[in-house]
């Protein structure tokens, strides 16, 4: 075999794994968009147990094809505070069952022999099939599915590149071959567990290794212990997605990703001890390889990826109950801070929506309408402490005024930069429409904080020149505040239901807040012109109803965003059920 052979021979297998890792993002990308409100109801129901959240990590990797994808889901959630570090280690022990799934598929893609239609050469020509769907369909679901697909005839494009680059090698006589063979000194697995692991944290998917594995052994080039031990290492391989994606998260998020390293090498350890123990029983008789050789003697592509799931699903149910024991290890090996709120020093922050949420747009979307939802209940309860500082003049809550003002500007500049890049990814129709209304749900929101700071603009005048408002006029404010609280409980319904309903509830009471704070303004000129007020503290009183009125028609802005998606009743179903099961 030429050296010209090997290069050729290379680039091949290059533009295998190169088309291969294209189709995982495809797929992956799809996957996320179609099921996306089922990813986020399965989030939504973290808290039960952790065998609960072993099937949610299972199935959301599965969903979304990505192991590392679930684990920095999973540390996102920790770090925004809104998942436990026990219910995001549960999910991250369930990741390693759901990433079995790609190597199923592709072992079941090289069934078939020369004699029959392989299943590789009818999986890929879904490419086609899929790529005519995308560019003749008219409806957008339509052409997500034709991209699915593309996405899997693609995936079997790039087996079939990578399993044809290796041929050349597995021929008799071959010096890779020769090599590979001799690749049986003693502690060969170790070396070959490190080659696994290696590979998995340079390509960030241990699927693609698994694959590869796959590819090789069916190939003729390694043997089915060879690839064995290659797949043992991707496992441990693995947590370098997550251990890179807890840099810069607080110390919760952290001990997640060290939940991980620990729980995948002691899984691997553990059985390597116990294979090693049986194999040594009788004397070299058993290894791990012969067992699922006679297991499945007719299906050898079967062989290793059933070796794969089988490995993944026994360790992590035999750690299942263990998951507490490895949660307080990681605790001692990351204690706590002598701040164990980890807040900046302005106790400004963030509180569900992270940077590592980004790899699963359909989370983060749904993290970003709970985090606008929060927005909007500080501002109302700001808006609640201005009317009643300059009703009361008391100044007690001034300083929690001022903290809630400051967290409004925080959250709208941090909000809007997030949405930024959010909105570059893949993701369904709904949720570019719902992202496109939040730029305005959030401007709307900091503008009802800058009218309940005019407010106590107008209670700093007003104790300046010792003046106080009647007790009509106090009795009119306290009016206007109850329409705006049942306004503001009407646009929330509205905003986080998806209610039409509710939004014409929502406008019914606006308008009598228009009519009402008309009527304020009536009534305090008549009572300059009686003399029961100055003109001084008439102008800070009329102020404040225009403000009021304003008030008002920002939270109606915010319910009226719904119109623009509330025509999909699956996806509104869907945000509701959601967002009902987080906000609890």
């Amino acid at each position: 075999m030429s050296a010209l052979d090997i290069f050729r021979s290379l680039l091949g297998l290059l533009a295998g794994i190169g088309v291969f890792l294209i189709a995982i993002k495809i797929i992956s990308n799809n996957l996320e968009s179609i099921g996306g409100n089922r990813l986020k109801s399965l989030f939504a129901r973290t808290s039960r147990s952790n065998l609960l959240g072993i099937s949610i990590g299972t199935a959301a990797t599965a969903l979304v094809q990505s192991s590392g994808a679930t684990s920095v889901m999973a540390i996102g959630f920790v770090n925004a505070g809104i998942m436990t570090l026990t219910q995001a280690c549960a999910i991250v022990l369930g990741a390693n069952i759901g990433t079995t799934i790609t190597g199923q598929i592709v072992a079941i893609g090289f069934l078939g022999n020369a004699n029959t239609l392989s299943a590789t050469v009818i999986l890929a020509a879904l490419a086609g099939i899929g790529a005519f769907m995308m560019y003749f369909a008219k409806k957008d679901i339509v052409k997500k599915i034709g991209s699915l697909l593309a996405g899997f005839g693609l995936l079997f494009v790039g087996l079939s590149g990578m399993s044809g680059s290796m041929t050349p090698f597995t021929v008799e006589g071959s010096p890779v071959r020769s090599f590979i063979a001799s690749i049986n000194f003693p502690g060969y697995s170790v070396v070959l567990m490190l080659v696994g692991a290696l590979l998995t944290a340079v390509i960030q998917s241990s699927s693609v290794t698994s694959s590869i594995a796959i590819t090789m052994f069916v190939s003729g080039l390694i043997s089915l212990d060879q690839g064995i031990f290659l797949i043992l290492g991707s496992n441990i391989g693995a947590c370098v997605v997550a251990l890179l994606a807890c840099m810069g998260a607080n110390t919760n998020a952290k001990r997640v990703a060290v939940f991980h390293l620990l729980t995948n090498v002691v899984r691997v350890v553990v059985f390597l001890a116990i294979v090693e123990i049986i194999t040594l029983a009788t004397g070299g008789r058993f290894t791990v390889g012969w067992l699922f050789e006679k297991m499945f003697p007719n299906l050898m592509p079967l062989q290793l990826s059933m070796f794969h799931t089988f490995f993944n699903l026994l360790t992590v149910l035999i750690l299942w109950p263990c998951i507490g024991i490895f949660v307080k290890l990681s605790e001692k090996i990351l204690p706590d801070k002598a701040s164990k709120t980890e807040l900046p020093a302005s106790g400004e922050r963030l509180y569900y929506i992270d940077e590592h949420m980004l790899k699963t747009p359909p989370i983060a979307v749904q993290q970003t309408k709970n985090e606008i939802i929060n927005m909007a209940e500080i501002a109302m309860r700001n808006f609640t402490l201005s009317l009643d500082i300059i009703c009361t003049m008391d100044y007690s809550q001034v300083e929690t005024f001022r903290k809630n003002e400051n967290e409004l500007n925080f959250l709208n500049r941090e909000i809007v930069h997030f949405i930024v890049k959010l909105s570059k990814l893949e993701m369904s129709d709904a949720d570019h429409i719902y992202l496109s209304t939040a730029y305005h749900s959030i401007t709307d929101l900091e503008r009802i904080g800058d009218y309940a700071e005019n407010i106590i603009e107008y209670a700093d005048r007003m104790s300046a020149s010792q003046e106080l408002f009647s007790e009509e006029a106090i009795a009119e404010i306290r009016t206007v505040q109850g329409l705006i609280e049942d306004l503001y409980g009407k646009v929330m319904k509205t905003y986080v239901n998806v209610d039409l309903a509710s939004l014409a509830e929502a406008e019914e009471v606006e308008d009598a807040i228009d009519d009402y704070t008309a009527e304020m303004a009536d009534n305090h000129i008549k009572r300059i012109e009686e003399g029961v007020c100055t003109s001084d503290i008439g102008a800070q009183y009329l102020s404040l109803a225009s403000n009021a009125e304003r008030v008002a028609d920002h939270f109606i802005n915010v319910a009226k965003t719904i119109r623009d998606y509330a025509s999909l009743p699956k996806t509104a179903k869907a945000d509701r059920a959601t967002t009902e099961r987080i906000t609890k």
